[in-house]
């Protein structure tokens, strides 16, 4: 028995008790111990009944359950799976940490001298089948039982065939208890969960003979259950009231009374009890209850039928609490699986891509030709141009949109830790390794793997990934099965690719699988007419999420990030607007001074083209020569491109530079 006193807090004086029923305790009006406090949760904590020992649980409280044990706090959290074995003597605090509710524990052995008449070890089946197979009716009777227990998948039907099997089987017994391990940690045979965190069991189903109605419940008797997880065996106790001289027992007025263990391994998943109870002074002499009673108690030929019973219902009760766990971490992943996409759509909305220059317009035009194709795409450009904003839209623009873009950056990790995030790994198979691990081309199955810098990939690892693109097929590390995937593969790089494969650098053949067809992203510098909507773009963003109004860009600013070479593209604007967003005040403009030095600099253009006194002829040539030759600075002598900044044909650049003299 044990007792649960308030020392301190809400509730001060209130004393509960229980043997063997769980024992709840929390805010909400439901709970067999309510406290008030708004530091204690509705439902905080319950306490269990499990074996010889009682176990506290913290039901995910808000603010924690400490027990202080021989002025040792211990913190009842994750790190001990929220369980605690409790003591006599123990101190239990509740909600907040400077004014908890304070139970005191006190537990009272419970005078227990149950001697069982027989038992069936679990490890030693073979006498009881040995005896049931000699009586051909009750072996066509658990043939029968078992087959209709096997045919059952949820774990409610399941438990249900078993109580009905164990009445059929058992025709003295008047009621059914079945109690499982309340953890959902149990798995092949050995428990995942903490050592420290101790193992309850809780009532899940009560079955009673004719189909009176049971009590609200019937907790499993402490002195059987404490011999069947002891001994790991089916007990049978033939008069319960002479042998036993449990206060359990007697006081549940049970006559005699079997514990049928339920296991898979070496853990006890739950257990059976099976009860001959005398029937309620109110029940009629001639009902099917009190028939049962008072013919008798059980004998080892029940013992025997159950113990070969539990085997096939242990099985089936393991299984549906498996297929139960797999539902819901179907659910749970199904449910994260459309979280993320729906994120990854709005990521995608936001992420448009801005541009109306003449370049842009020529690169949307081929994305949209080869979205819907099966074909490898590889994507160039220059640092900061928007590489992976392209890739996804190659798979947002696609038919393989309702699958996941997994994107992965190819020099961000050294080349045995990359071959495990793109291919996975089996459980031991290098150290650290302590399971198994699903690779990115695993998860993009049906969807798009985007490979960053695909550049930087070791040798090594790009004929592993060429094997994954001849074959559609790759093999985990540590692994000798392969897997099949359906993957569409678009790669990134910053480099000449073809000039890598010279310097025998990148394979030849890897190369011409990955440019298949090839995108190239135009750098910043050659799309100037971009710039005041990016920036603007970027500008009302980052407003947005600083909360800040703006009123925009002065024209002379404006001017300066269009006049910008920007050698850090488009992701060296959008720092730059953000650096501006941060310095505006509230509804301010930004304005030249704001700028970065780097920008700023192009000042001095403006301040030089300011031409000498003279004719309007003579100052418009001294202003069109300085902006020829700014222009030529700007792209290296490069003529062509100059004159395509400049907006006049090579030949009409040519023309105006042997006007002034300049070659």
């Amino acid at each position: 028995m044990i007792r649960l006193e308030v020392n301190k807090g809400d509730g001060a004086g209130r004393v509960v008790a229980t043997s063997s029923e769980p024992l709840t305790i929390g805010r909400a009006a439901g709970n067999d111990l309510v406290l008030e406090t708004p530091h204690v949760s509705s439902e905080h904590a319950r306490v269990v009944g499990s074996g010889d020992r009682f176990v506290l649980q913290d039901l995910k409280s808000t603010n924690g359950t400490v027990v202080v044990r021989r002025g040792a706090r211990v913190r009842v959290d994750d790190e001990i799976g929220r369980r605690i074995v409790l003591e006599h003597g123990d101190l239990v605090e509740l909600g907040s940490q400077d004014d908890p509710v304070v139970l005191a524990v006190v537990i009272a052995e419970e005078v227990d001298a149950a001697r069982p008449v027989a038992t069936r070890s679990i490890d030693d089946l073979g006498s009881a089948v040995d005896h049931v197979e000699r009586r051909p009716s009750a072996l066509r009777s658990v043939y029968e039982q078992t087959g209709k227990i096997g045919g059952a998948i949820e774990l409610d039907e399941v438990l249900r065939r078993v109580g009905d099997a164990v009445l059929a089987l058992v025709p003295k017994a008047t009621h059914v208890t079945v109690a499982l391990r309340d953890d959902d940690e149990v798995v092949d045979g050995s428990s995942a969960g903490k050592a420290s965190a101790p193992a309850t069991y809780v009532p899940v189903l009560t079955r009673v003979r004719g189909g009176q109605p049971a009590p609200a419940s019937i907790p499993i008797t402490r002195s059987v259950f404490k011999k069947v997880v002891d001994e790991r065996a089916a007990v049978l106790l033939a008069d319960a009231p002479s042998e036993a001289g449990s206060a359990s027992m007697l006081g549940a007025q049970i006559r005699s009374t079997l514990g049928i263990p339920l296991w898979k391994g070496d853990e006890i998943l739950g257990i059976v009890q099976v009860d001959n109870r005398a029937p309620a002074d109110d029940e009629p002499p001639g009902s099917t209850l009190a028939g049962a009673s008072a013919s008798g108690v059980f004998d080892t030929d029940d013992l025997d039928a159950l113990s070969v019973l539990a085997a096939t219902a242990s099985l089936a009760i393991a299984n549906a609490r498996l297929v139960q766990r797999l539902r819901v971490a179907d659910e749970r992943l199904r449910k994260e699986n459309v979280y993320l996409k729906g994120r990854e759509e709005k990521r995608a909305e936001k992420r448009e891509i801005i541009g109306t220059s003449r370049a842009m317009q020529e690169l949307t035009g081929k994305l949209d030709k080869v979205v819907n194709t099966r074909v490898t795409v590889l994507i160039e450009g220059e640092t900061g141009v928007g590489k992976e904003l392209i890739a996804s839209a190659v798979h947002w623009r696609s038919n393989r949109r309702d699958k996941l873009f997994v994107a992965q950056n190819c020099a961000a990790l050294p080349e045995n830790l990359l071959e495990s995030e793109l291919f996975g790994h089996k459980k031991g198979s290098f150290t650290g390794a302590t399971e198994d691990k699903r690779g990115l081309f695993e998860l993009a199955d049906g969807g798009t793997l985007f490979l960053d810098e695909v550049g930087e990939m070791s040798l090594g690892l790009q004929a592993k990934l060429l094997r994954a693109l001849q074959e559609g097929e790759i093999r985990p590390v540590g692994s000798i099965k392969a897997l099949h995937v359906n993957v569409r593969i678009v790669a990134a790089t910053n480099r000449n690719l073809e000039k890598e494969v010279a310097a025998k650098r990148f394979r030849e053949d890897l190369y011409y699988r990955l440019s298949v067809f090839n995108l190239r992203v135009p750098a910043l510098r050659e799309r100037r007419e971009d710039v005041p909507p990016l920036a603007g773009h970027f500008l009302r963003r980052y407003a947005g999420e600083m909360q800040k109004p703006v009123g925009g860009f002065s024209q002379q600013t404006m001017e300066l990030l269009q006049a910008y070479d920007w050698p850090g593209n488009v992701r060296e604007l959008e720092n730059e607007v953000q650096r501006l967003v941060i310095q505006l005040d509230p509804g301010g403009f930004a304005t030249p001074d704001l700028l970065s030095p780097r920008i700023r600099h192009v000042d001095g253009v403006v301040e030089r083209a300011q031409p000498k006194k003279g004719t309007l002829k003579e100052m418009m040539d001294q202003v069109e020569k300085l902006v020829l030759i700014e222009s030529l600075r700007e792209h290296g002598n490069n003529k062509t491109a100059a004159a395509r900044t400049l907006g006049i044909t090579r030949e009409g650049l040519h023309k105006k530079l042997r006007a002034f003299g300049i070659t």
